[in-house]
């Protein structure tokens, strides 16, 4: 039986929300479910959330959420007329305000005012009109046209080549974040993160209450990619959003820059947008978005996201299926390990809990071992030893719910609940229980035991335990 490496987050919308719908989802091999908070009400992302939390617990799954937060969208005002066609070379006043006179763009924000100077770039409609900025002011802007195109009412706005000062956090953001939390997230992932200090602002609000994904979408971000990646328990690629900033050809190095750093210090990355797009409506995906997910398995990504194709596609079991079956393929190519551990061959490991790691995957090589199992309580134990990526299948076993949830996320890690225990031959032998049950490991194979001594410690991986099943069974 194939272990899973590289995990599959599908997003939830009306194409993918009925139980039936989920369950045929987690059976073709979604890992967990992202709620997009920039659709949608509270009572319908309540209505996915329960649906997800019922039929996994009817699964014997263990199903995290990922609760992505809209951020801050910055959009042109109501234009006089309800268009204003731009030609090459046209230029136009851009107002401070929600509405401005005919011929002019309104842009009914100040920081984006306070921010511009000539020469910046400033994009309408995901980049397909661009203007530069001749003359810059505190409330009118004098704009030249470099793409022509025809500006409608509400259209957003990117600017790429400047930190603007906006909280990451909008009361919408606040008012989402106070119900995920409410409703036990195991995840928020936070949009329009430009810098550390916007991780850390929102941690004062969150606490331990769930793990923070930060959204790289920003060229911004990339500036400060090593401050946010400590700050955060995990980073999402978010392509779409960084392919309108960034030019198309910095992307893959951008990906596989915020992959890299990512591994190296542990944290969990994730690679979305467009991985399988023409599935919205094409019952297969194209040999290049097939090849797009392989490298991200290559590359060692801890999981892929579903967007639009799971959430309001024709065939979201489908896209997960097809999926699954790259991860798999990649799994099975010989050179895979080799290739995922050459695309971070340093990882950051603090020195005992690190040392333990190093020494539990090296173990398992030489004993030919059927699993690593890491007990854990905070789930620090399991991202030890799945940022190793090694060859065997890791079993988290864990006495808290959260925590299962949580680990589900991280690359080769299956979860399991157990009672908790201080008895060093007790957690032995459930370590053994679940390596037959998720290996079908025989009685003469040996596994690994990696956990804290004493029991019960935050951050304490200190013991490291080679057994044959057959003696605790």
């Amino acid at each position: 039986m194939m272990h899973p490496t590289t995990k599959i987050l599908a997003t939830l919308g009306p194409a993918s929300e009925a139980p039936h719908r989920v369950k045929a989802l987690i059976s073709a091999g979604a890992s967990a479910f992202r709620m997009n908070y920039s659709h949608g009400e509270h009572e319908e992302h309540l209505g996915r959330l329960t649906t997800v939390r019922e039929v996994a617990s009817e699964m014997g799954r263990h199903v995290p959420i990922v609760s992505d937060m809209q951020g801050p969208k910055l959009r042109v005002g109501k234009i006089a007329g309800e268009a204003l066609k731009l030609g090459f070379g046209d230029e136009v006043e851009a107002h401070l305000g929600e509405t401005a006179p005919e011929g002019t763009l309104p842009v009914p924000h100040e920081e984006l005012f306070e921010a511009l100077k000539a020469g910046d770039e400033l994009m309408i409609d995901d980049g397909a009109i661009r203007l530069s900025v001749i003359e810059g002011g505190s409330a009118k802007m004098v704009l030249k046209t470099e793409v022509p195109g025809t500006v409608t009412n509400r259209k957003g706005i990117n600017v790429p080549g400047r930190r603007l000062r906006i909280d990451a956090l909008t009361e919408k953001d606040r008012s989402d974040l106070a119900f995920a939390l409410e409703h036990n997230t195991d995840y928020v992932a936070l949009s329009f993160v430009q810098c550390a200090e916007d991780v850390q602002a929102a941690r004062e609000i969150i606490g331990t209450r769930s793990r923070i994904i930060s959204k790289i979408e920003k060229p911004s971000a990339l500036e400060d990619l090593e401050g946010i990646v400590e700050a955060s328990d995990g980073v999402m690629v978010a392509r779409g959003d960084l392919g309108v900033e960034l030019p198309l050809e910095q992307v893959p190095p951008a990906q596989r820059r915020i992959i890299s750093m990512a591994r190296e210090r542990g944290k969990l990355v994730i690679v979305a947008t467009q991985m399988l797009q023409s599935m919205v409506d094409a019952p297969i995906p194209t040999r290049a978005e097939a090849s797009d997910t392989a490298t991200a398995v290559y590359l060692g990504a801890d999981a892929v996201m579903l967007s639009a194709e799971s959430a309001v596609g024709r065939h979201p079991e489908a896209a997960v299926a097809i999926m699954t079956r790259i991860i798999r393929a990649v799994s099975e190519d010989p050179n895979s390990f080799a290739e995922i551990a050459a695309a971070c061959p340093d990882p950051f490991m603090n020195a005992v809990g690190g040392a333990t790691a190093v020494a539990a995957a090296d173990a398992a090589d030489l004993v030919d071992a059927t699993a690593i199992v890491a007990a854990t309580n905070s789930g620090s134990t399991a991202y030890l030893i799945s940022q190793l990526r090694p060859e065997q299948p890791i079993i988290a076993l864990t006495p808290h719910e959260l925590t299962a949830r949580q680990v589900a996320l991280a690359w080769g890690v299956t979860p399991k609940i157990i009672k908790d225990t201080e008895d060093f031959e007790e957690l032995t032998r459930f370590a053994a229980e679940a390596s037959s049950e998720f290996t079908g490991a025989q009685s003469e194979n040996l596994a690994i035991l990696l956990a804290g001594l004493p029991p019960g410690r935050v951050g304490s991986t200190n013991t490291m335990k080679i057994f044959r099943i057959g003696d605790y069974k």
